[in-house]
């Protein structure tokens, strides 16, 4: 019994893992919604208010 070593667990490791792999999924996630967001949202806000307030300048 004491000259058997013992095995690695399977979980050794297992949440350090999967904790740097769902990091690095939401931050490209949320990058991703950032440049949707700022290219399809507020891009076009401030241009149509750049031409709204082009109207209104007498």
């Amino acid at each position: 019994m004491a000259s058997c070593a013992l095995v690695k667990s399977q979980m050794w490791g297992l949440l350090a893992k999967r904790l740097q792999f769902h990091i690095v999924g939401a931050f490209t996630v949320a990058l991703g919604v950032a440049v949707l967001y700022k290219f399809g949202v507020a891009e076009p806000n401030k241009k149509a208010y750049a031409i709204s307030t082009e109207i209104m300048i007498p």
